[in-house]
């Protein structure tokens, strides 16, 4: 019987051990999977009806109506209805295009940062990517915390409950965040039949609230003359009102959020039967279905809310602290339909705000894993769910603090995000158009390119905090990362090894007797530079004349990615110089795949040969971690080592 532990000791059974084990469940490379928390892998045609999954990216593009109205109202006063319809221009003739677009190009839910990241090469494509994961994660996580502020805003703003919780603003918003992550935790599935619910109600209830907003307007025709003529008094002519209105379009730009959502939730639509993985033609038709559908209901609400709200609520009312800030709709329906109708509003309001902090989450969760652990930016706990949850949610508490759980402070920020990612979706398709010679389309995505531009250095410049929290986020992910990756610099990286027949051959040859490898860096590769080498390698160890070697030369490809598939390629020349041409991102990684590869195919410890490398030790590793190059032969060794800790099972590395 094994002795009892001391008190307080975590056994491998105790509850550390399954904390552990519970948090890091299903830990796998999700950047090879299917994208999505709660999708698992299947073929290109099965998954759900596009209306279905529009729901999916509709809970985060809808429940913008909760709170857009006012903000118009704030941005542009009695010009709110004027301001909004440039934004749905902007919509319909800009966005949407440029998305359908990114359907085509990008049908994996990668969305318009992969089809950058494949015009950029090297280290370059890298930090870029990494800036817009930075914008994105702004984007995603302000999703998250200011519907959830504005949820609250609903819940504190009710008449039944304004007393009770009259200056909790930030408990509840910090609840309702914390609850989002427990239903992470727990496990969040059939999330699209949820989201098909939330938005069915949440729409139908918005109908209801518009039509009767619109019978007070007709009933009562007077609000129509009495803005007509504050409008003319205030700004003028219809010039002059389209010239206000173009500038005070870029605080409206909430109303643009949804698009990036819409292409990364394309891998749950239906596709055809004779869909593939690499022509996903059914699932790109359905996705450009659900973004124009998206595109035209909300671009309707988003006329007739901004009209409705404009004529109807009190200017003040749409004030901070006012009673319509955040809430302009839910006024209506309280002051129109009754507290009981008002209250049904809310609750579905706060249900789909909710619900778009969770289609948020689910969006970071499927982005972040499919970039971060591939440049080996991430460590390896970041590829469980769970653990990227817990740290999701506490940026997420963070934010809510610095914002003071206020729903007009984060406008600026969200709308940044958004339009950082429109604008890079707007140059993506533009380059795209332009290799594929589509002269027509170029232009007009350039065009469309610098309408998007525009509104987001105008934004940045009108409310600066956006760029700053993205800015932070930016350095945030950069830092973490490059620390990831220099602390798993000396990890074994390869993730398959596949040698042609030839290379097969050479390995079969030598299996009978010590195998012996030469690292060799490749420079005419004429007959003098292998002969000069085997003597100087037989000479500086002193091995026999009648000893079989094979030459090995890396090619390195892209030394930024961290992990790749090692290519083996057996070339023999000068009729009797055996080589293997290895094709990987780093030269000792490469090394020490190919040596654990021959041993346990063989079953023996092959050895290789290095010569010493001139220079700065401290150079020579930034040129390791950099370009995949630098002083090869320890840092060999090294991979070797934290490969295989068993050093009797150890390939061996001689240097002379």
């Amino acid at each position: 019987m094994p002795p009892s532990a001391p008190a307080g000791s975590s056994t491998p059974s105790g509850p550390r051990h399954r904390l552990r084990a519970w948090l890091l469940e299903g830990l796998t490379d999700m950047a090879k999977r299917h994208p999505g928390p709660h999708a698992g892998p299947q073929s290109a045609h099965q998954g759900q009806r596009w209306w279905r999954v529009m729901c999916l990216t509709g809970v985060d593009y809808f429940s913008t109506l909760g709170y857009q109205p006012g903000i118009a109202a704030l941005a542009a006063g009695l010009l709110s209805p004027v301001a909004t319809l440039v934004l749905v221009l902007v919509t319909l003739a800009g966005a949407l295009p440029v998305y359908r677009r990114v359907a085509k190009e990008s049908p994996h839910g990668q969305g318009s940062i992969a089809m950058l990241e494949r015009l950029l090469s090297f280290w370059k494509g890298k930090l870029f990517v990494l800036a817009l994961l930075g914008f994105a994660a702004t984007d995603f996580l302000i999703t998250i915390t200011l519907s959830a502020a504005d949820a609250a805003t609903h819940l504190v703003e009710n008449p039944h409950l304004t007393s009770a919780l009259h200056g909790q603003q930030m408990l509840i918003t910090l609840i309702l965040v914390a609850l989002l992550g427990a239903v992470f935790l727990k496990g969040f599935l059939e999330a699209i039949g949820v989201a098909v619910v939330l938005v069915g109600i949440y729409l139908g209830l918005n109908a209801v609230v518009v039509v009767v907003g619109l019978g007070h307007v007709l009933t009562a025709p007077h609000v129509v003359t009495d803005w007509t003529q504050a409008l003319t008094t205030e700004h003028g002519n219809g010039l002059a009102m389209v010239g206000v209105a173009l500038l005070v379009f870029p605080k409206l730009a909430l109303g643009l959020s949804g698009f990036e959502t819409g292409v990364a939730v394309m891998p749950h639509i239906e596709g055809d039967a004779g869909d593939t993985e690499e022509r996903p033609t059914g699932r790109i038709r359905g996705a450009r279905k659900l973004l124009t559908t998206a595109a035209v209901i909300m671009s309707v609400f988003l006329i007739i809310t901004s009209f409705v709200t404009t004529l109807l609520i009190p200017e003040s009312a749409f004030k901070p602290g006012g009673s319509a800030n955040g809430r302009a709709l839910a006024y209506l329906a309280h002051e129109y339909l009754g507290s009981a109708f008002g209250s049904v509003y809310d609750i579905s309001t706060i249900a789909i705000l909710w619900f778009a902090g969770a289609s948020a989450l689910a969006g970071l969760l499927n982005l972040m894993p499919q970039y971060l652990p591939r440049y080996g930016m991430a460590p390896h706990w970041a590829r469980a769910v769970r653990p990227m949850v817990l740290v999701f949610i506490a940026v997420a508490f963070l934010v809510t603090w610095i914002f003071d759980a206020n729903v007009d402070a984060q406008g600026g920020a969200y709308a940044t995000g958004v339009l950082v990612l429109i604008s890079s979706a707007a140059i993506a398709v533009t380059i795209a158009a332009r290799r594929s010679g589509e002269r027509g389309w170029t232009i007009g995505f350039a065009v469309i390119a610098a309408v998007f531009l525009y509104t987001t250095v105008a934004n940045v410049i009108e409310r600066p905090d956006g760029v700053k929290i993205g800015a932070c986020f930016i350095a945030g992910i950069i830092l973490l990362s490059l620390l990831s990756r220099l602390a798993r610099a000396f990890e074994l990286r390869v993730t398959s090894v596949a040698l042609d027949d030839m290379s097969e051959r050479f390995i079969r040859d030598v299996a009978h007797r010590e195998i012996r490898f030469i690292a060799n860096e490749p420079d005419q590769r004429d007959l003098a530079e292998y002969r000069d080498k085997l003597q100087q390698i037989r000479t500086d160890n002193d091995l026999p004349a009648d000893d079989d070697f094979i030459f090995v030369e890396v090619t390195v490809l892209d030394p930024s990615e961290f992990e790749s598939e090692l290519r083996v390629h057996g070339e023999v020349l000068h009729n009797r110089y055996r080589v293997l041409v290895l094709e990987s991102s780093t030269i000792s990684n490469a090394l020490a795949a190919l040596l654990l590869h021959v041993r346990d195919e063989t079953g023996k410890r092959p050895h290789i040969y290095f010569e010493w490398t001139e220079g700065n030790p401290f150079a020579q590793f930034l040129r390791f971690f950099l370009f995949g190059q630098g002083e090869v032969a320890p840092v060999t060794r090294e991979v070797l080592r934290e490969a295989e800790p068993d050093r009797s099972h150890r390939p061996r590395v001689h240097v002379g």
